[in-house]
């Protein structure tokens, strides 16, 4: 059996490796891009996902909040950015800053609200994205949608260590955070390449204290 990472696509084989995956302890993290091992997917399972069916695509008139519109120009600007379009990559900064300062203040910053706008994003959101994307062809969306949604899973999933674990999930690890789609990774240095969006590892910022 294989099994797939979700977030860089990294492949487990149970043959290869000589363990099975249920088999390994549960602190495992992949090896590619630091996905903890719930974040894996039986290949089978995978290949076996359904068309998203088309009553998840948003009715007119429906509200999006400023903190998900802030998130998909922020994703929309790194997308522009990565096909070397400055101009609409600085437009989409921008929209993404403005209805970032339009967050109320008491939902910001809370590790709490962080996992629950994490699972609407994941359930709700980036399945009509992607849903409206694919209907309409649009590739470059496609592609940020994507990016999103690998991004999200990863940032959730430090998320729930961070409140496992406390201020020892970061112990002798430095935040690491891709400036072209926002992939984060917790380590010493940072990877070679970035698992989701495949920029050099120069393309890393790393996330200090003052900078928070």
């Amino acid at each position: 059996m294989k099994y797939i990472c979700s977030v860089c696509g990294y492949v487990y084989d149970e043959e290869a490796e000589g363990i099975p995956f249920s088999s390994l302890p549960d602190d495992w993290k992949c090896p590619m891009c630091g996905a903890p091992k719930s974040l894996f997917e039986e290949e089978e399972s995978k290949e076996k996902e359904e068309e998203i069916p088309a009553d998840v695509i948003p009715e007119d008139g429906e509200k999006l909040s400023p903190g998900i519109l802030a998130a998909i120009f922020s994703n929309l600007a790194r997308g522009a950015e990565k096909q070397y379009l400055p101009h609409s990559s600085d437009l989409y900064r921008d929209i993404a800053e403005y209805f970032t300062k339009a967050v109320p203040e008491s939902s910001k910053n809370k590790l709490e609200d962080i996992l629950s706008s994490s699972d609407d994003e994941l359930s709700r959101l980036y399945p009509k994205l992607r849903s409206i994307a694919s209907s309409n062809k649009d590739r470059g969306t496609l592609r940020v949608t994507v990016w999103g949604e690998k991004v999200t899973r990863m940032i959730k999933a430090i998320t729930e260590g961070y409140l496992k674990e406390g201020e020892d999930f970061l112990k002798n690890n430095d935040v690491w955070v891709c400036s072209v789609c926002g992939f984060i990774y917790i380590g010493n240095n940072p990877p070679r390449i970035c698992p989701v969006c495949k920029v050099p590892d120069w393309k890393f910022e790393r996330i200090t204290e003052e900078a928070v």
